[in-house]
């Protein structure tokens, strides 16, 4: 079993930045594709960045490409999310996720936008902007 614990959300206002941490208790961190989502409220969550096992392959939302980067440090079992130029619309709980290894050779999809796709969930972390 993985557990994901995100932190770094807060209150921050538009156009301010903030850098979010997804810690894995997984001994092999870099067997796994990695992403973070979001849920606003009322609203479904919906897919923000992933990034597979080595970091060589990232893709972006097209709301937050240019913004925010996704980036891991295998060696401490973390992903990031470092977000720039903050928007109101961007508040949100962000949620880390991660998808074995079986699950991204099942779907042949290194870096999955699908929730479906990832395996394990973190109980999220919420982040405010203000206007």
């Amino acid at each position: 079993q993985v557990q994901l614990v995100e932190s770094g959300g807060g209150l921050v206002q538009a156009g301010g930045s903030l850098r979010l941490s997804c810690a894995a208790s997984v001994r092999t961190f870099s067997h796994y594709t990695m992403g973070w989502f979001r849920q606003a409220p009322g609203k479904e969550r919906e897919f923000v960045a992933a990034i597979n096992w080595n970091g060589a392959n990232t893709v972006y939302a097209t709301s937050v490409k240019g913004r925010f980067t996704i980036s891991r440090d295998n060696a401490k079992n973390t992903v990031y999310l470092q977000m720039s130029r903050l928007k109101p619309e961007d508040t949100a709980v962000y949620y880390c996720a991660a998808a074995r290894m079986e699950t991204v050779v099942r779907f042949d999809d290194p870096v999955s936008r699908k929730m479906g796709e990832y395996d394990y969930w973190g109980q999220g972390t919420q982040v405010t902007v203000s206007s």
